[in-house]
């Protein structure tokens, strides 16, 4: 019997990655990484605003680099046994599109117009249009947010459509459909030419657009139509139904498939976000929390259907049916920013590098590179040294706002209890506690509410690379945790869907036990230094109630 490959490709923010997996064991037999090469030029972007839009030919670009070089890798023996590709992206990250399902900014005339582009999930353009839903959804009798924790996030669906219709009518008059990233990669894969063709994924539905089967599909046209004229029957512009990742969105069209070199008969999955697909290729277990940690985190948590019959978590990213195992309840959380927070840090330091040093010659480009290379490295192991107390330097995470508990994008980052002896690592140490007690704080609301917490489980490039991050937050969570092997856990777990909608594996729980690869790291949290933490962590509660008390105020 011959051996069955799966491709899964992961969209992140920086870059796309892919792999190429046997479906016996998991195994990576060829994996390429693509950058976008306009996103790493600043372009369409405006941290200041806090715009942040990638242009469609970044992806499309990255997909084929991506798939093609895993297929030249493992040679043409190995890609005509290739049965299935799947994908997950970022999410909330949505983009206008017109009748053919074309993103209107692979079209001459919003080539270089940023509204047309794919509004990432970082954008936070839409801070008053998240407030005016918010609002809006006290007028009615059904709590239409019931379902995405009970605030609507300017991260998320709506709100970023509401913000482009009202600051640009010729991107409004054009747009058809409104479309998920994870939902437009598998249309353009299978060769769709009909918006109406587009299968939406209920993992992009019910997190981030409103969309639920106790609604009967999305809230009725009245909850948009009052909120915004603008909205006035946009729904039946969407795909009414929904569908889990471990069904077709089709098969790879004839143009695809001559461009990767793989065959027609390979199916394509329907799409999911990253850290939904990477929570599978983690191997998530029933109440285990899922940290997919990057430039932010995105916590998963799995429950039984049966026993969340009659709970609803609070100030999270959603709970829904189906979103990451089907027949499971899927719950979100997450933080803003995390590696984020890090590098802003990084980047602060090595502005004297970059423009006294380079300009008066003193360093080269490629020396300023090694150097800026070696900060984070150096900071962690000074700062690891640092024993802490309840006087040290105090931080809030909230760089990029707060995502969980209790979206709130409007606030911002802070610094306490600094002084003239306050150096670097000691800044820095503040920033990585700031981001462990962000994390706690995401477990201590899912404990709150009902939902036990039996352990934690680290996915990503962050776990396996920086040993102090990884025991701050086991210390100060006061709970192991577990470092999955793979350093491609989204991309894997996006392999794991593929490999079960080609049939290879009647359910994803049978891929995630034959193609998992397991643990290879724990942490363990450090009891005696359980107070100060204790201690620290109700001085950052303190200080997140008093900032955030000013900003409401202000």
């Amino acid at each position: 019997m011959l051996t069955k490959y799966v491709i899964g490709v992961d969209f992140g923010t920086d870059s796309v990655r892919a792999v190429l997996a046997n479906t016996n064991d998991g195994s990576e037999i060829a994996t390429a990484v693509f950058e976008y090469p306009r996103w790493k030029q600043g372009l369409y972007c405006d941290a200041k605003k806090s715009q942040f839009r990638q242009h469609p030919l970044d992806y499309v670009e990255g997909l084929e680099s991506v798939i093609s070089q895993c297929v030249q890798q493992s040679g043409a023996e190995i890609a005509s046994q290739v049965v299935g590709i799947s994908v997950d992206t970022t999410g909330s990250t949505p983009i206008a599109v017109d009748h053919a399902g074309t993103p209107l900014a692979l079209l001459p005339e919003f080539a270089e117009n940023p509204n047309a582009m794919f509004v990432l999930w970082k954008d936070h353009t839409a801070l008053q249009e998240a407030a005016a839903i918010n609002e809006h959804a006290k007028k009615f009798d059904i709590d239409y947010l019931q379902y995405v924790g009970g605030i609507y996030s300017s991260e998320w669906f709506w709100s970023k459509l509401l913000h482009i219709f009202r600051e640009d009518s010729q991107v409004r008059n054009a747009t058809q459909s409104w479309v998920e990233h994870c939902d437009w990669i598998p249309f353009l894969l299978c060769g769709g030419n009909q918006v109406t063709d587009i299968k939406r994924g209920v993992c992009s539905a019910g997190h981030k657009s409103l969309w639920a089967a106790e609604f009967g599909g999305f809230p009725p046209n009245e909850f948009f139509s009052s909120l915004d004229p603008l909205l006035d029957g946009f729904t039946k512009k969407l795909p009414a139904g929904t569908y889990t990742a471990n069904q077709a969105a089709g098969k790879l069209s004839a143009d695809w498939a001559a461009k990767l070199g793989l065959s027609t008969d390979v199916f394509v999955g329907i799409g999911a976000f990253d850290c939904h697909m990477g929570a599978v290729g983690g191997q998530i277990e029933p109440y285990y929390l899922s940290k997919i940690i990057g430039t932010s985190t995105c916590d998963i948590l799995v429950a039984p259907k049966q026993e969340m019959s009659d709970k609803l978590v609070q100030g999270i990213c959603g709970q829904v049916d189906g979103s990451v195992i089907p027949g499971m309840i899927g719950l979100e959380a997450g933080q803003s920013a995390f590696g984020d927070a890090y590098a802003w840090f990084k980047k602060l330091l090595v502005w004297p590098l970059k423009h006294i040093g380079a300009d008066s010659g003193l360093f080269t480009a490629e020396q300023i590179e090694q150097l800026e290379n070696q900060i984070l490295t150096s900071l962690s192991e000074k700062a690891a040294q640092i024993v802490p107390t309840i006087e040290d330097e105090l931080a809030l995470d909230w760089f990029n706002g707060r995502r969980t508990p209790d979206a709130n994008q409007a606030l911002q980052g802070a610094f306490a209890h600094l002084d003239l002896a306050s150096d670097a690592p000691h800044i820095f140490r503040a920033l990585v506690e700031a981001t462990a007690f962000g994390a706690k704080r995401i477990v201590d609301r899912f404990v709150d509410q009902g939902i036990p917490v039996k352990g934690i489980i680290a996915l990503g490039g962050i776990p396996r690379k920086s040993p102090f991050i990884m025991q701050m937050m086991a210390d100060v969570i006061g709970m192991p945790i577990r470092v999955h092997q793979s350093e491609q856990t989204c991309a894997i777990g996006a392999a794991m869907f593929a490999a079960t909608v080609a049939g290879v594996f009647p359910r994803v729980e049978d891929a995630m036990q034959q193609m998992g690869q397991g643990f290879d790291k724990e942490y363990t949290p450090d009891p005696s230094r359980a107070d100060v933490y204790a201690n620290r962590y109700a001085q950052y509660i303190a200080l997140g109630d008093f900032t955030e008390q000013r900003l409401i105020k202000n």
